[in-house]
């Protein structure tokens, strides 16, 4: 990505490694009209599914489980899609669980909701345990990306929970390849893999006066282990959002 050609810190154009909104309605849209910017959305990642021939090698059979612990909307499109390609048929005394009231409402893409026996927890798989320990008799699916955390797999052995990890889908990195001589005063990131993106494409990209931010802790540890200066930190108090944080810094740069 291109350096900047002149010294000035204010802030006119920010790029947010992330897909745009579907609506003009959101904090970016009114943050752009607030401070005149010029705000840009582009995914640095993206997701692609595992083929069934690549599946069959991880020798999980889908069919012998009870349940199934869904983390998000690409885990759940992606457990219908391998079910679909292997010709499974999903049967309707399957038992739902999911991360977050959302992610089950989600399944109504594929499912009859009000028919089938899905649980939800709030947000985090520390809420979600107490669900699935009510149901050890089961034999769960937990459906994620090559890339996850290992908290899931780790709560789910320490409550002796029977369980078979199947990588249904990978994360990517983007061709960006048409940034290269582009230039923004904020890069805003998401995920770890967001700066391998970063790198990947750019090998030689060096920060100088580009401000970063960082959604999450780890992130920002991805952030400062690839040697790049953190400029901008969220969630934090006062600033529980990205574009709180965002329009706090700005307020501060752009009165100079």
């Amino acid at each position: 990505m291109a350096a900047p050609k002149n010294t000035d810190l204010k802030v006119k154009s920010i790029l947010v490694t992330q897909p745009k909104p579907e609506t003009d309605k959101s904090p970016y849209a009114d943050l752009q009209k607030k401070y005149n910017l010029k705000i840009d959305f582009r995914e640095f990642i993206h997701v692609e599914g595992v083929p069934a021939q690549d599946f069959r090698q991880q020798r999980v059979n889908i069919a012998e489980h009870t349940a199934v612990i869904l983390t998000s909307r690409n885990a759940v499109d992606h457990f219908f899609r391998i079910c679909q390609e292997m010709r499974i048929t999903v049967p309707d005394t399957l038992k739902y669980f999911c991360i977050s009231e959302s992610t089950a409402y989600y399944l109504q893409k594929y499912v009859q909701y009000r028919k089938r026996r899905i649980f939800h927890g709030k947000a985090t798989i520390n809420d979600l345990i107490e669900i699935i320990k009510k149901h050890k008799e089961d034999k769960f699916l937990y459906p994620c990306t090559d890339v996850h955390k290992e908290d899931i797999p780790e709560i789910l052995d320490k409550h002796k929970i029977s369980y078979s990890k199947a990588v249904i889908y990978r994360t990517v990195c983007s061709d960006l390849s048409d940034l290269a001589d582009v230039f923004y005063d904020i890069l805003v990131f998401f995920s770890p893999s967001g700066i391998t993106s970063l790198y990947k494409n750019f090998p030689k990209f060096k920060q100088n006066k580009t401000r970063i931010a960082a959604f999450g802790p780890a992130t920002a540890k991805a952030i400062e282990e690839a040697g790049l200066r953190l400029d901008i930190h969220a969630p934090k108090p006062g600033t529980p959002s990205m574009t709180m944080a965002l329009e706090e810094y700005i307020k501060t740069v752009n009165k100079k």
